[in-house]
This record gives structure tokens, sequence and C-alpha cells, in this order.
């Protein structure tokens, strides 16, 4: 599997924000995104991830065009709202995403456990620390299979440990084939990764 995407470009109203940008993530590999705060980051990934229209550009699965609903169906994009309704338990929220995205891959309380909170599930989600609540939205990417991992700033509020248990998660996925887009300021304890720097006015390719 591969993620190819060819010569996008994207604006904010009448100011550009990237131009003819290219990268490719291939399977088992992790992009790393990286730049300073306005310089597109987070455009980049909410475009390739379907949810927003680039002016111009295409992006391909597998090496061949395909349907936007496809390739958006093969993603988990996180950004930087964690997706969660706050009056509602840890467990049933965890419980709707696996519905939700309907390709069950671990149980909930799995998930949980490999975020290190299995036993919160009975607590309302808003209930929860700031870094408990992004530890359960990495959890979300657990309890349903994609192949495609869009991240941003996904270490936000973690600590140390955390961030290790996150590299962790990580480094499974692409051992089963997955891959991952990954914007972020802090390293990560990821192996197999390469750095795809975004520079204020250059076009830019990986």
């Amino acid at each position: 599997m591969r993620l190819i995407a060819e010569r996008l470009t994207a604006s904010r109203g009448s100011e550009p924000i990237f131009a003819d940008l290219s990268l490719t993530v291939e399977a088992g590999e992790a992009l790393i995104v990286t730049g300073p705060n306005g310089i597109g980051k987070s455009t980049l990934l909410k475009v390739i991830a379907g949810l927003l229209k680039a002016d111009s550009g295409i992006v391909t699965l597998d090496g061949g065009p395909q349907e936007a609903e496809t390739l958006a169906e093969a993603c988990h994009y996180l950004g930087h709202r964690n997706g969660m309704k706050r009056e509602l338990t840890v467990a049933e929220n965890l419980g709707f995403w696996q519905r939700f995205m309907a390709a069950p891959a671990l149980g909930v309380e799995e998930a949980a456990d490999a975020v290190g909170l299995a036993t919160v599930l009975s607590l309302p989600y808003g209930y929860l620390s700031a870094g408990q609540q992004r530890r359960i939205a990495m959890a979300r990417l657990l309890v349903s299979h994609r192949p495609i991992w869009i991240l941003d700033e996904p270490t936000a509020a973690l600590d140390v440990a955390s961030e290790a248990r996150f590299g962790g998660m990580v480094e499974a996925h692409l051992r089963t084939g997955g891959l991952a887009l990954i914007a972020t300021h802090q390293p990560l304890a990821i192996s197999t990764q390469r750095e795809f720097a975004m520079t204020p006015g250059l076009t830019v390719s990986a």
C-alpha cells in the first residue's frame, strides 16, 4: 500500500498556504510533517484525509486513482480535538466509534487497556484530565481498523510515559502494514520514519 499526494495546492480565502506539494508514504512507514506554526501542516493533513478540498492536485492510494470516499474510508484522522462527547462514558464513546467505523479490531476494554486506562471506562469522558482524554482519543485508533493514520499533534498533553506508549502503538500499526502521516513539533519514538519539512514560500516534496 502506498499513499501518494501529487502537486497539492491549498489556500485560505485568497491567501495561498502551500503550492505544488507532493509526498509519498509507503506501507510500514511514518512520515513526520514538521514546520513552524501557520505553515499549513494541519491543512495538509485535512486535505489528504478528505476533510478539506485542495485548490488543485490529487491524492491516491496504492498508486492508482481512487474515489474520494474510498480513500477517506481508509483513514483514521485524529486532530487537535479528540472527537469525544464529554457527557458520555469512556466506554460509550469508544463503543460509538467502533460501531461508526464498522471495522472492529480491538474490543473497547482492550483498547482502553492498551493506553493504560482500563479503569476509567465507566467514567464520563469529561471527568478525565487533558492527558487522559488524549490517551482515550488514541484508543479510538485501536477499536476499528484503518490502514492509514493521519494524526495532528497526537502527543499534545501527554506525559513522557504516554508518549512512549503512543510510539509503541504506531510501531505496531506499521508492522501490520499500516502507514502514518503525523504532524508534530515533538520528537517521536518511532523507528521507521522520515521527515517532511514544510518551509515558508517553498514548494516541497518527499
